[in-house]
């Protein structure tokens, strides 16, 4: 693995990642096989030096750092937080389609909440963050987040996160081709 290479974690499960629920600023604990998943990821960083480790100060992403055994090197980054999902929070896509036909938080933000614009630019912020840090980082996140991430380190809009589907407990790595921003490795879930 490349010595520059952004290390991208989404958490292990949750009951509302599993209900397929917009779960926000709601700190919901991991299950008990969310915490089998992060024990399972700790193998993906076993023997890895980091620069710098980044997690959402949200406990479900801090836990699955602390499983995978980087919790002591890890600074809670408020940038790194999911989606603020206002009055979506807690609920499922369906159930919002019931009174927006054809909504999507990727083209419509959320009511109350975020427009793509916005946590765009946390996602901005969070990358001037690891390019600062000059070497191997890994980040500790959610599911929306962690795909709007890797649509501006690609420099996409944030709404192009959208394309990138990202599965609880997943690894993912963002890096270079010489000079141009790439995607290393995405949802890769090999260690289960």
């Amino acid at each position: 693995m490349p010595e520059n290479e952004i290390l991208l974690a989404r958490h292990g499960e949750t009951e509302w990642s599993l209900d397929g629920r917009h779960t926000g600023s709601t700190d919901i604990p991991l299950t008990d096989e969310g915490r089998v998943q992060g024990k399972a990821l700790a193998s993906r960083f076993a023997g890895l030096d980091f620069a710098l480790v980044l997690s959402s100060p949200l406990s479900r992403a801090m836990d699955t750092c602390r499983l995978v055994g980087l919790g002591d090197q890890a600074v809670q980054e408020p940038d790194l937080a999911e989606w603020d999902y206002g009055e979506y929070e807690g609920i499922t896509t369906d159930q919002i389609r019931e009174s927006r036909p054809g909504w999507t938080v990727w083209a419509d933000g959320a009511e109350g909440g975020e427009s793509p614009e916005q946590i765009g630019a946390r996602a901005d912020r969070v990358i001037q963050r690891l390019d600062a840090a000059g070497g191997r980082c890994a980040v500790f996140g959610h599911g929306h987040m962690l795909r709007v991430l890797a649509a501006r380190w690609l420099d996409l809009p944030a709404a192009d996160g959208s394309k990138l589907l990202l599965s609880t407990a997943t690894l993912s790595g963002l890096g270079h081709e010489r000079d141009t921003r790439a995607i290393t490795l995405w949802n890769d879930a090999s260690h289960f």
